[in-house]
């Protein structure tokens, strides 16, 4: 992977295109990188406007990207408008071609427009996975990942998560020595653990009077520590337990217990966040008994463990 095509268009988000230009960029002084050249292309003839104000005339037009070994597309400012057919048919042109395709953010919008991601598993901003879905039922959106891919076409999350899949790209063409190099020189990590789900915030439910099951859960968050049950959750709702736990299902969309286990996670996590306690400590205060017991169940549902993540938000 050598000649890495930058595609833009009105609209792209000025840091998307600046982290391309940052780790594609030939940078001879960068000890150990690889010589790279930087194509940006996009509609010819045109001044492309940046979401910020920033203007940039393409290098070259849309059939450069044909001659490149890897296309990225940045993201975009309103990715629910669609771009212009010229650029998605580009797009189709190099895929039809062989030539991996990446996408930052909500760049996963054009190659979704454009058809390449139907049937695929991909990403974007947490806060756009959602709209992603909804627009492109085919396509298999994963709101929780940095970054994913194929081989052929690759999506990331937002922002920062965009160098997670550069370096990626550059890690699986040119070695881990150089992914290295590049992440050194950006002042980053080379790669980062977990997933979106460490980022996308999560509030406790509100409880409200029309819903004869609040005080339960009311009940329940204001004693995390205690082991509860699906029979005493019952038996404070005056119910059997089969009819309290299809109700509570209806009503939250979870299970008990699963709902119970989320909620102390989240507990564990604003204590991580916010006091110094010992992680067993705040084991015990949020019913899990032991950090032996919270690390397998806050990992699989924050994607790192306490220790880290108190790491990363302390």
């Amino acid at each position: 992977m050598k000649t890495v095509g930058c595609l833009i268009l009105d609209g792209v988000r000025a840091f998307d295109y600046a982290v391309i230009g940052e780790v594609w960029s030939d940078r001879r002084s960068r000890l150990g990188c690889p010589t790279f050249e930087l194509r940006v292309c996009g509609p010819p003839g045109s001044r492309v406007r940046f979401g910020g104000g920033l203007e940039r005339v393409p290098d070259a037009g849309l059939d450069a990207l044909l001659t490149c070994d890897l296309v990225v597309v940045p993201g975009v400012q309103e990715p629910t408008v669609r771009a212009p057919e010229e650029v998605l048919d580009a797009l189709r042109a190099v895929h039809a071609a062989g030539i991996p395709i990446a996408s930052l953010c909500a760049g996963a919008f054009l190659l979704a427009d454009a058809g390449l991601l139907d049937g695929r598993r991909a990403t974007t901003h947490w806060y756009l996975a959602a709209d992603l879905a909804h627009r492109h039922p085919a396509v298999q959106v994963d709101p929780e990942v940095l970054f994913t891919g194929d081989g052929q076409v690759w999506t990331s999350a937002g922002v920062a998560a965009g160098i997670d899949l550069c370096l990626h790209l550059v890690r699986a063409a040119h070695g881990q020595q150089a992914a290295a190099a590049i992440a050194r020189a950006m002042v980053t990590a080379p790669f980062r653990s977990g997933g979106q789900a460490q980022f996308i915030p999560t509030p406790v439910p509100d409880a409200t009077a029309d819903d004869p099951l609040s005080g339960v859960r009311a009940a329940v968050l204001g004693a995390l520590e205690h082991p509860w049950t699906v029979g005493e959750l019952a038996r404070l709702a005056t119910m059997s337990e089969r009819s309290f736990a299809r109700r509570f299902t209806e009503t939250t969309g979870v299970p008990p217990l699963r709902w119970l286990s989320e909620q102390r996670v989240l507990a564990a996590q604003r204590l991580l966040e916010e006091t110094d306690l010992p992680v067993d400590e705040i084991a015990v205060r949020c019913g899990f008994g032991s950090a032996v017991s919270l690390r397998p169940a806050f990992t699989r549902r924050v994607g790192v463990a306490p220790r880290d993540y108190r790491r990363t938000w302390r």
